[in-house]
């Protein structure tokens, strides 16, 4: 199996544009690594980090409601969920990287495992807050994030389904999907932030009920899995024109993930970051 897996690699690396998609693919895929990267250590130390320094109060900060005294099992379902999501955006990159690389494969499977495990209880625990409380944005907000936490929690289960059956393409084809999914999170914050520096924020609202916030409860995910099919068919067909959509596609991403990156790491994450350092140093 492997061996016939390698040997499609190796045709599909020959067809017309294959080249340029590969290393459109790795540049965003390391691009991506690198910010969400950091943006997993943000949720680590500044969410995860409030419990141990009596902070929980700081989670509203960014989304108001997240916690409340009143509402002790939702505080723990997105405690859960942030965890378990900054280990997707640290563990990703680096799945999608060793999953290609033969000698790579045991750290595949074992770090795909916890990956796996983590995009289950992401997706529960994002699920079990909405349950238990519901959002802040209202009936739109909640079901927009619901039908995300559907989606996660079924790319997980499919992703290790059919690793387990050894149907390794299909298997890849639900990892990039669970891929896409699992980066949300992070383009939530990417988008609003772009959104708010060319728009002075038009059509949004401090409760999240504005047009823009309603269309941003499904446009944070469901444009990645509409990439990532374009990318799984862009590699599994010979042709040109949907190799050169699928670059063209990865590149603008790529670029602007770059731009924002550098002003939410500049100006936001970063100085973040560092006073929650310092701040858990005087504990």
């Amino acid at each position: 199996m492997a061996t016939l897996e390698a040997n499609g690699d190796q045709r599909g690396s020959r067809l017309p544009g294959a080249r340029a998609l590969q290393w459109s693919v790795l540049a965003l895929v390391v691009t991506t690594w690198f910010s969400a990267a950091v943006f997993g250590v943000y949720i680590l130390m500044f969410y995860g980090g409030a419990g141990p320094r009596g902070t929980l109060a700081d989670w509203n900060h960014t989304l108001p409601r997240l916690y409340e005294p009143a509402t002790p099992i939702a505080t723990v379902a997105m405690g859960a969920h942030f965890l378990t999501g900054a280990v997707l955006l640290i563990l990703g990159p680096v799945q999608l990287l060793t999953g290609a690389r033969p000698r790579y494969r045991a750290v595949h499977v074992w770090l795909g495992r916890l990956y796996v495990l983590a995009a289950g209880v992401a997706g529960v625990a994002g699920l079990g807050f909405i349950a238990f409380k519901g959002t802040v944005g209202g009936p739109i907000m909640s079901a927009g994030f619901a039908l995300y936490g559907v989606l996660v929690t079924l790319a997980a289960a499919q992703t290790y389904r059919h690793a387990l059956s050894r149907q390794f393409a299909t298997h890849r084809a639900w990892a990039i999907r669970l891929f896409a999914l699992a980066i949300g999170s992070w383009l939530y914050r990417m988008e609003y932030g772009f959104w708010i520096a060319f728009t002075d924020g038009l059509g949004s609202t401090q409760s999240f009920t504005g047009p823009f916030d309603h269309l941003m409860a499904f446009m944070f995910y469901l444009p990645n899995v509409a990439v990532a099919e374009l990318l799984i068919r862009a590699k599994g067909e010979n042709s040109v024109g949907m190799r050169a959509a699928a670059v063209g596609a990865l590149s603008i991403g790529t670029a602007l993930t770059l731009v924002g990156s550098y002003f939410f790491i500049k100006g936001y994450w970063g100085p973040a970051i560092l006073a929650s350092f310092y701040s858990g140093r005087r504990l």
